[in-house]
């Protein structure tokens, strides 16, 4: 109910009200700000006295700024070798025979990178003889950084089975056979 009164003194006498808007004088736009027009708009030999013209505080920084340059050609060089030595390779030391698992084309190994069954190798024999076979010689062993060993003989679990006990003791079990 409100609302129709609210709609009817809004609408009342409409057109009159829109008229009289329309008829209202525009009002003034504001002024403009003054633009300073670039030399080289003006005229190209004002343009071509600024640019010869001594700026005498620019000159004393330029003579302040010290410039030291070095051959590219040298950064090249000290790159391919740091390249070369990314990718030397290591001759492969374990492998499967009968070649499963597609590793038999495998000749040797990058730097800083095992296989799985490298890996599996070192582990089993740090596990077996932790003292022979310390971080330190399976790092040298197998041209390994000393911390991604560490990581390695920490994280690495390959297969380790966990048989969780049931909460109940009426519950299914599975029988080892």
């Amino acid at each position: 109910m409100g609302a129709r009164v609210v709609r009817m003194f809004r609408n009342f006498n409409l057109e009159n009200r829109v008229h009289r808007e329309i008829s209202k004088d525009k009002p003034r736009t504001a002024p403009r700000h003054e633009v300073k027009i670039p030399l080289s708009v003006g005229c190209p030999e004002a343009l071509e006295t600024a640019v010869k013209q001594k700026n005498d505080p620019l000159l004393a920084l330029l003579k302040s700024v010290y410039v030291e340059s070095k051959d590219p050609a040298a950064a090249e060089d000290s790159k391919v070798v740091a390249a070369d030595e990314e990718s030397a390779r290591r001759p492969l030391r374990f492998s499967l025979p009968g070649a499963p698992y597609g590793l038999g084309e495998l000749t040797d190994v990058p730097k800083g990178k095992l296989t799985i069954v490298e890996a599996l190798n070192a582990l089993g024999s740090h596990q077996h003889q932790p003292q022979t076979w310390t971080t330190g010689k399976i790092a040298q062993e197998y041209a390994l950084d000393l911390k991604d060993t560490k990581d390695f003989l920490e994280f690495f679990i390959p297969f380790q089975v966990e048989i969780i006990p049931p909460k109940t003791a009426n519950a299914k079990q599975i029988k080892a056979s």
